[in-house]
Formats: C-alpha cells, sequence, structure tokens
C-alpha cells in the first residue's frame, strides 16, 4: 500500500500545529529566544501526529498490527464482545508513537460498541475492560471473526472511528485515531498463532501479529 491517502501529518493534528506554531512565533516576536520551549511543544506535536504510509503485507491468513508501539499482552483470553474463548495480542502506544489505527485484516464491519468509561493507564490489563474504547467486529472473506478494540489511556481522552458497520475495510487501511497515549487490544480465533512476542516493538499496518490458521 504505498499510495498512501493521507498526509504525512495526520488530518487530526493539524488544529493542533497550527495554533502552536502561531504560538510559537508570537513568543519568538515577544521574548527571543526564551521561547525555545514553545518551538519544542511544535516539535513534539509534529512528531506525535506523523502519519507515514506503509507497505503492508499481503500474505494469506495473517494478521497486521494495527498501531504502532509495543506488545504488552499475548495470552489466551476471553472476546466480551462477541463472547467467546479467544486469543488476545494488545499494543500498547505511548506519546512518541504514530496514532493513526490501521484495520489488521481486510473484511466487513459486522458491529461497532462504543463504551464510555475510566482513564486509567493503558498499559494496565483493567485498561481493556473500564477505560473509554471503541471496539469493532471484522469478519474476513474467509469467515474469521475479528475484534479490535481502541482503548483510550491515562491522556487519551478522544477515540476517533471513521468506519460504519456494513463497511468494508482493506488490511492497512487507517480506519481511526487515539489522541495522546492508548491501546489496541485485537481478540482472534482461539487457533491462532502469535508472530509477536511480549515487549516487541511493532508498526502498524506492516509488522505481522499472528497467522490464522484454517
Amino acid at each position: 500500500m504505498k499510495n498512501y491517502p493521507h498526509p504525512i501529518i495526520a488530518k487530526e493534528g493539524w488544529p493542533y500545529l497550527t495554533i502552536s506554531f502561531l504560538v510559537a512565533l508570537l513568543a519568538t516576536y515577544f521574548i527571543g529566544w526564551w521561547s525555545l520551549p514553545f518551538w519544542a511543544a511544535v516539535v513534539f506535536i509534529l512528531q506525535f501526529f506523523r502519519d507515514p504510509p506503509r507497505d503492508v503485507p499481503q500474505d494469506r491468513g495473517i494478521i497486521t498490527s494495527p498501531a504502532d508501539g509495543r506488545v504488552v499482552v499475548v495470552e489466551a483470553s476471553r472476546d466480551p464482545y462477541l463472547n467467546r474463548d479467544a486469543f488476545k495480542i494488545s499494543v500498547f502506544m505511548n506519546v512518541f508513537n504514530a496514532h493513526s489505527n490501521r484495520s489488521p485484516v481486510t473484511g466487513t464491519v459486522q458491529k461497532i460498541w462504543y463504551h464510555p468509561g475510566s482513564f486509567v493507564n493503558a498499559s494496565l490489563a483493567k485498561a481493556s475492560l473500564e477505560n473509554e474504547r471503541n471496539a469493532l467486529w471484522i469478519k474476513t472473506g474467509a469467515g474469521a471473526d475479528i475484534t479490535v478494540v481502541q482503548v483510550a489511556g491515562l491522556i487519551a481522552r478522544r477515540i476517533l472511528c471513521y468506519v460504519d458497520e456494513g463497511e468494508s475495510l482493506t488490511a492497512g487501511q487507517r480506519y481511526g485515531f487515539i489522541r495522546f497515549g492508548s491501546r489496541l487490544d485485537v481478540y482472534l480465533p482461539t487457533t491462532s498463532q502469535a508472530r509477536v512476542t511480549l515487549g516487541e516493538k511493532v508498526y502498524a499496518g506492516s509488522t505481522i501479529l499472528a497467522q490464522l490458521n484454517d
């Protein structure tokens, strides 16, 4: 997927970038080199909202990472949305990761669940059930059910999801964004095989999280 349909800087970041840039300019005019902290804020916002293109692997039956970050969960679990036993992989995003969220598979959105909630540290296990979250149930062309959940974090206060029930997604397609630190939970069929380990650094759309077994 080299023909990326979005700018290198995510559209969600333009208001923040514009305001911070104008403030830094004004600070420079009035206080000179004391304005350096304002320019540091501009650089931080610029790196946070970066949205680089990714080459999406096309191997059959693979699950790609829905987010940039670090793997914090690889375990047998329970999918609370489809009420099934599942294999769970979670990716934690800190404030230095790119925060665009991408579909882990090609398929059709069957259902969407939104739950308001708390804002505890997203690296904690209880965040999956207590924090504000938005879940998609995606069914692949082969009939596999995948649940991918955007989970707000300690300072993440805004989950954005741009798809509706019945829409088709392709693997690596950008479908949402979470501002300022969060996590993504992926619930897979129990027969899936992990291709990542705890603590591993992953990249949205390009890192293979798991393999679906027929």
